[in-house]
């Protein structure tokens, strides 16, 4: 049997680094070169056009149509300075990734030629009709508009010859078809609402952004073992695969030296990131071998997921070009880290405050202790929602495992802030704060330090852990649109705010004094969320119990996580802040628990397929080899002495011949049992048979393949092991 491994694994480890031409520019001076930025916007447009459309973009100003078709002949002349042709509008439809149709500048010059055009109408509004995404239901074959219209908060880029405008995505009965236009949404609700309460402290406060920096770890093969592996190729993970004797065990990738040729591809990565406008800050190696992180400096939410979107479909292009493959699957090698993308998560003021921040006044540290506190309560509010929002049949593998946060939310807070809380509860009323002179209230609290910002510890196994002067959502998934996670988090918070301002504003009105309102409703709220509170190891068994006790959502599997959406509080909330309807918020789950079902159903029928015509056929193969041994054996010596000298062999075909039988048994039960799951009608019950029965079934046979790799002859395995999956030269 001619096995082309070897072949495939000695042409990866002889590969040379690729030579990157870099910039002769310093990275400041290169950064946003295909971006029509605020720079270019003064450059290409008359004044009065920039100065509303950057009203529209800083205020949230009506966009004035009648300035789209000179914002496009500006757009239009930067871009065929810059090579483009061709224009779309790109946006962000429920599948985890973005979509695009090109259209060129051309129109008929009503005499037989052709002219270069693009005007304000094809800039602001088109009907991509885009039929065959998934709309849970809101669109029907037969009614299948759809319209993507510009959001002018989010710069255009140039993509090779392309001009891409970012868009929303929706029906033509206008629910939202994509992430962000709740997204959108969202972000104004929370601006209202924590701008709303920030003028408890801080009169001149007009908006409140929200800040998102992402964190992205992946993974990257060679793309030759890649292609030998199938299940790498249509799943993005390994279905199966021995442990390599050396794992992460060492810890010695981490933070280690980048190797040459991945240290090629990130620095190729990121001259061109740079030139999108994306603020590559950070790179290295992470837990897992093969395993890499880059991370951004912290922007506006909105452009933040644009920029991730847009980041992960540069780097699938990017590893190509130098022989890699990247791997964005939450857990693409079973016994080692899986991949995150943590979601750095605050809130700034417009006068330059950072809401999640420590100040030097009692002012600045009764702002800090409400903000986090209703974040507190946001989260303790709609754990089960934010659970929801982060659940894939890719992330589920990875939560809970290794360093990756469990599927029950709770938040860190380190031991600072948490004194400061308890602190605040037990304390009387006149103890808490008194008067002096004509400064006002002055909390009687040990300052919070500025050092704050550095003195909370890092908790790896909370889901939502505060680190100084924000959250980090640690259990969004690698490959996940951090959206999905941001409109649940931002949505919440709104809600919580507003909540906190209405209780405040009632007691004002029956005559208390504003300071000791919010102090008794804060309070009130410390004891409320403490259930949420958690600074301890989220692994533990006895966690698990206690957050059981505590009301917490504990349910691991994903398709009924999703019930969380359509709970009667989940809707309300949302439809409350105006951000989704009830109907969206319905086909959205359809969506989801369809995606769910489809996935484990492709790995299924992959694994059948390895099964029967690469594993089975190996195994016996070898089996016969050995059989051929043993009687041959018996051909030269004596009978005792043969049976002596082959009882090793004989025990290895028996395990053989089991283990095969009970994959071949698996694999028809497996058939069987998705013949039975695909009959049931309800979308979530199907997704929820897929999850009870069908993936057990998969771990069951994985098991056996993973044990004859080790005893099945080395030279006629077909698939790269994960000794030579896992370790770039």
């Amino acid at each position: 049997m001619t096995n082309l491994r070897f072949e495939v694994v000695a042409e990866a480890f002889r590969k040379k680094p690729l030579e990157v031409m870099t910039p002769m520019e310093r990275p400041s001076e290169y950064f946003g070169k295909y971006v029509f930025n605020r720079q270019k916007m003064y450059k290409y447009l008359p004044t009065y056009v920039y100065d509303k459309l950057i009203d529209v973009i800083d205020n949230g100003a009506y966009l004035d149509r009648s300035i789209a078709d000179a914002v496009a002949k500006g757009m239009k002349q930067w871009a065929e300075e810059n090579g483009a042709t061709h224009y779309t509008h790109w946006f962000q439809p429920l599948t985890e990734g973005t979509a695009e149709k090109h259209d060129a500048f051309i129109e008929h010059d009503g005499k037989g030629g052709m002219i270069e055009e693009f005007s304000g109408k094809l800039l602001v509004q088109q009907e991509p009709d885009a039929s065959s995404f998934p709309s849970g239901g809101i669109r029907n074959t037969f009614e299948a508009r759809g319209y993507s219209a510009w959001d002018p908060t989010s710069p255009v880029f140039i993509i090779d010859d392309t001009l891409c405008i970012p868009t929303i995505f929706i029906s033509y009965t206008g629910e939202s078809l994509d992430y962000k236009a709740p997204l959108l949404r969202s972000l104004h609700a929370l601006s209202v609402a924590a701008t709303d309460v920030a003028h408890y402290f801080y009169p001149e406060v007009k908006k409140v952004t929200s800040n998102l920096g992402w964190e992205q770890e992946y993974f990257l093969v060679d793309e030759s073992l890649y292609a030998a592996r199938p299940d790498l190729m249509l799943t993005g993970r390994t279905l199966m695969g021995h442990d390599s004797a050396k794992n992460q065990q060492m810890e010695d990738h981490y933070f280690g030296t980048i190797p040459e040729r991945v240290q090629a591809f990130m620095k190729d990565l990121e001259i061109q990131a740079l030139e999108l406008g994306v603020p590559c800050k950070t790179r290295h190696n992470e837990v897992a071998p093969n395993q890499f992180e880059l991370a951004p400096i912290f922007e506006e939410c909105n452009l933040a997921v644009d920029h991730n979107m847009l980041l992960m479909q540069l780097m699938k292009k990017v590893a190509r070009k130098h022989g890699f493959q990247v791997l964005l699957h939450e857990k693409p090698f079973d016994g080692i880290n899986g991949s995150g993308k943590h979601n750095n998560w605050s809130l700034s003021a417009d006068n330059g405050v950072l809401l999640h921040g420590p100040g030097k006044t009692p002012n600045d540290n009764l702002r800090f202790v409400v903000f986090i506190v209703e974040t507190l309560m946001a989260v303790f509010r709609h754990n089960g929602l934010l659970k929801a929002s982060i659940m894939t049949a890719s992330n589920a593998h990875r939560l809970g495992a290794n360093e990756a946060p469990p599927a029950i939310i709770s938040s860190f807070l380190g031991k600072q802030l948490s004194d400061l809380l308890d602190h605040i509860v037990k304390a009387d009323k006149d103890e808490l704060f008194n008067m002096v002179g004509k400064q006002g209230m002055k909390l009687d609290i040990p300052e919070i330090p500025e050092l704050l910002i550095d003195n909370t510890d890092r908790n790896r196994t909370s889901p939502f852990a505060f680190t100084g002067n924000r959250f980090e959502f640690r259990a969004v998934g690698s490959e996940a649109n951090c959206a999905a996670a941001l409109i649940v988090l931002n949505t919440a918070v709104a809600e919580a705010l507003t909540n906190f301002k209405q209780r405040v504003e009632a007691l004002i009105a029956k005559g208390e004094d504003q300071t000791s309102a919010i102090l008794d409703v804060v309070r009130e709220d410390i004891k409320t969320c403490s259930p949420i509170h958690f600074d301890g190891n989220g692994y533990s068994d006895e966690w698990v119990a206690e957050a059981k006790e505590r009301g917490l959502d504990c349910e691991n599997s994903c398709p009924v996580t999703y019930d969380r959406y359509l709970d009667k509080e989940s809707v309300d909330m949302f439809e409350a802040m105006n951000v989704m309807h009830a109907n969206e918020l319905e086909a959205r789950n359809e969506v989801k628990w369809d995606t769910y079902t489809k996935k484990i159903q492709i790995e299924a029928r992959v694994m059948g397929d390895l099964s029967m015509n690469h594993i089975i056929p190996v195994c016996t193969h070898y089996q016969s080899q050995l059989a051929k041994n043993v009687q041959n054996m018996y051909e030269i010596f004596s009978e005792s002495e043969a049976a002596s000298l082959t009882a090793r062999n004989k025990k290895i075909i028996k395990e053989i011949a089991e283990r095969t039988q009970s994959i071949e048994t698996g694999v028809e039960e497996l058939i069987n049992a998705r013949k039975v799951a695909n009959k049931i009608e309800s979308s979530r019950e199907r997704a929820v048979a897929y999850h009870d029965i069908i993936e057990p079934k998969m771990s069951e046979i994985r098991y056996q393949i993973d044990k004859l790799e080790l005893i099945v002859s080395d030279e006629l395995w077909t698939l790269p092991k994960y000794r030579e999956l896992l370790f770039i030269r």
